[in-house]
């Protein structure tokens, strides 16, 4: 797992106005933290640190003067609309320490014919050394049947890699896909309990009604 260099500043200003200011020019306050160190405050290039968050759980080394830090991201907050970083608490780590972190887990493979594929979880716990953590595992729905699942147990784990989550935890289930009919009265029924009612088109000036279609004619004199 190849170490991401980051160059990072002192922070000597705190509060929500430096953390503003900060921001405005494009950096990003963080802190590390771990093996009982006091916590470290810098600033980190905005750019940078976001390139690295690209892959789940980087290993980062911190350049802060002389001292390198080596840090995996604990939490990273980020804004709700337009998604900027706006803190991260990075936690130190040694080599051949065991960390545990959350994986995402990506699904693979096409399920068997009128199966239909609902993720239940995306993501498991696991425990590995903190400079081996896979950036993801697989889940592989290939062939399998409506009644199918798979669960954490069933994930085939990078050697060194540990299950953290319980193992019966549903990651994958495979259901019968509906068909176009059951979909529609599944969508009338839901309407029927809200209340939504759908009024009747007016007919055309000129146009027919299905009574009138329906009335026998009058004899002609």
């Amino acid at each position: 797992m190849a170490e991401i260099k980051i160059a990072a500043e002192t922070r000597t200003e705190f509060g929500k106005g430096a953390a503003r200011r900060i921001r405005r020019s494009a950096k990003v306050p963080a802190v590390l933290y771990g093996h009982g160190t006091d916590p470290v405050h810098v600033t980190l290039p905005g750019h940078d640190l976001m390139l690295a968050l690209k892959k789940p759980n980087p290993l980062l080394s911190i350049e802060l003067g002389s001292e390198k830090h080596l840090v995996i991201p604990k939490q990273v907050q980020r804004d709700p609309l337009k998604g900027f970083l706006e803190h991260a608490d990075l936690l130190i780590v040694k080599r051949g320490e065991k960390v545990v972190v959350e994986v995402p887990v990506n699904v693979v493979g096409e399920p068997g014919p009128d199966a239909m594929v609902v993720t239940e979880n995306a993501s498991v716990s696991i425990e590995a050394e903190a400079t081996h953590l896979p950036s993801e595992l697989e889940a592989s729905i290939e062939g399998l049947q409506a009644g199918s699942q798979i669960t954490a147990a069933d994930l085939t784990l990078p050697s060194g890699v540990e299950l953290a989550s319980e193992s019966e935890l549903l990651i994958v289930n495979v259901t019968h896909a509906p068909t176009a009919a059951e979909v529609e009265a599944e969508l009338e029924e839901a309407e029927a309990e809200a209340g939504i009612e759908h009024d009747e088109p007016e007919p055309e000036v000129g146009a027919i009604t299905d009574e009138e279609a329906q009335a026998p004619a009058a004899d002609e004199e």
